[in-house]
């Protein structure tokens, strides 16, 4: 699978180019799936942003709003429920999976529960585009301040790349650069914290940092 992991989304020029590298098409070729699951674990959230979201709504432009050839919904918590003989086509057929933010530890426990953590190995062409915790729900662990899910043991995610991302820095008064100084320390690994304008290009374990805004690498 190739990761566009972002804090915002789609928000600039040079992500868009990388998006589209990712593709290997344009994005009104494209077939996407946009995953709400992560907004229910968090309260801020709830069904007037997730309707943002399926309905490429304003404040979603930078996601499911890019203009696609076609979007879908693929709820989480549903699939379960339905069977793998229905859903599994649905994901594999897509380009690109929209993973929106929230919780990223109650966005882990679906992916997990779901079956999609076990199809993602063999989605080598497809792209996954992270929001947020859609995009920290891919590090080992997210720090304990990021963990909104009363229900989650602890701060551990899906481990699938080998970094953690502090994101919107300097997009609210507790996303500080001092804030992050502190949560990388916690964290004890690598780790990124980035902008509304910064996204992480990870493909074959190999990053690349695609900005127009500031980010920040801490190496423990």
């Amino acid at each position: 699978m190739k990761l566009l992991l972002t804090s915002g989304g789609v928000t600039n020029p040079s992500i868009r180019d990388a998006l589209v590298r990712l593709l290997g098409k344009p994005v009104g070729e494209s077939h996407a799936l946009c995953i709400p699951t992560a907004q229910w674990g968090h309260p801020m959230c709830g069904p007037a942003t997730v309707q943002g979201l399926v309905a490429a709504g304003p404040g979603f432009e930078h996601l499911s709003g890019l203009g696609w050839a076609s979007l879908g919904v693929l709820e989480l918590t549903a699939l379960p429920t339905i069977g793998e003989e229905r859903w599994v086509p649905w994901v594999e057929e897509a380009d690109v999976l929209l993973v929106d933010g929230g919780d990223a530890t109650y966005l882990c426990h679906w992916v997990r529960q779901s079956g999609l953590a076990e199809l993602l190995p063999s989605l080598t062409d497809t792209v996954w585009v992270g929001v947020s915790a859609g995009s920290m729900v891919m590090s080992p662990r997210i720090g304990p301040s990021f963990v909104e899910w009363p229900s989650a043991r602890d701060d551990r995610t899906l481990g699938l790349v080998d970094f953690a991302i502090f994101p919107h820095l300097d997009a609210f008064p507790s996303n500080t650069l001092a804030h992050a100084e502190r949560w990388a320390a916690d964290i004890g690994g690598p780790a990124y914290a980035i902008d509304e304008q910064t996204a992480l290009v990870v493909v074959d374990g190999s990053v690349e940092v695609v900005s127009e805004g500031q980010w920040v690498s801490f190496i423990a």
